[in-house]
C-alpha cells in the first residue's frame, strides 16, 4: 500500500503504518531527515520543485527524476507500506503516487487509479508535468493526463490530509 502525506505528517505516518520505504519528492531534500525506522537504502530523495514550466532558481521535474521514482517503487517489495511525501502532500507526492500505482499495476486503467486518488483526497492536485513524464515513461499514451482531466480540479487547501492508494 502507498500512503501520501506532507512533510509535517511524515514521522507520524511512518510510525503509525510501519512503513519500510519513503519517497521524498520536493525541493531542498537535504533538509528532510530520514525517519529512524527507515533504512538508508529505502529512502529516496528526489529534488524537484512544484513547477510545470522553467523558472529561474527552481528545479523542473525531468525524465531523469521520474525514472528515479519509477525505479525506486519497482524495487519496493511491498512487504510493508511505502510513504510518498512532498512539502504539502498535494501535488508532487500525489503525482508520484499516481505514477507508482500505474507502474506497479500495468493493466489497471488510469482513470480507475485517478478516481481512487480523488476519492481518497479531494485536494489531491497531481503535478501535471510529473504525470506527463510518467505517462511517457510508462507508455500510457496520454491516458494518465486524460484521467486527471476526467477527475477534475481539486478542492483548494494549503496542506494535504494523508491518504492511501490501494494497489490491487
Amino acid at each position: 500500500m502507498i500512503h501520501v502525506c506532507s512533510l509535517a505528517a511524515l514521522p507520524g505516518i511512518v510510525k503509525t503504518i510501519g512503513a519500510s520505504h519513503v519517497l521524498t519528492v520536493m525541493g531542498k531534500v537535504d533538509q528532510v531527515p530520514r525517519p529512524a525506522s527507515i533504512r538508508p537504502e529505502n529512502h529516496l530523495k528526489v529534488s524537484v520543485d512544484d513547477i510545470t514550466e522553467p523558472m529561474d532558481g527552481f528545479v523542473m521535474p525531468s525524465d531523469e527524476h521520474v525514472a528515479q521514482v519509477l525505479d525506486f517503487v519497482r524495487g519496493w517489495d511491498r512487504g510493508a507500506p511505502l510513504v510518498i511525501h512532498c512539502w504539502a502532500g498535494v501535488s508532487r507526492s500525489t503525482a508520484s503516487a499516481f505514477a507508482a500505482a500505474c507502474a506497479l499495476n500495468p493493466h489497471r486503467e488510469e482513470i480507475e487509479i485517478a478516481r481512487q486518488i480523488r476519492a481518497a483526497s479531494p485536494i489531491a492536485s497531481p503535478n501535471r508535468l510529473i504525470v506527463s513524464l510518467a505517462d511517457k515513461a510508462l507508455g500510457r499514451d496520454g491516458r494518465m493526463l486524460r484521467a486527471l482531466d476526467a477527475i477534475g480540479p481539486a478542492s483548494m487547501m494549503v496542506e494535504g490530509v494523508p491518504f492511501r492508494v490501494e494497489l490491487d
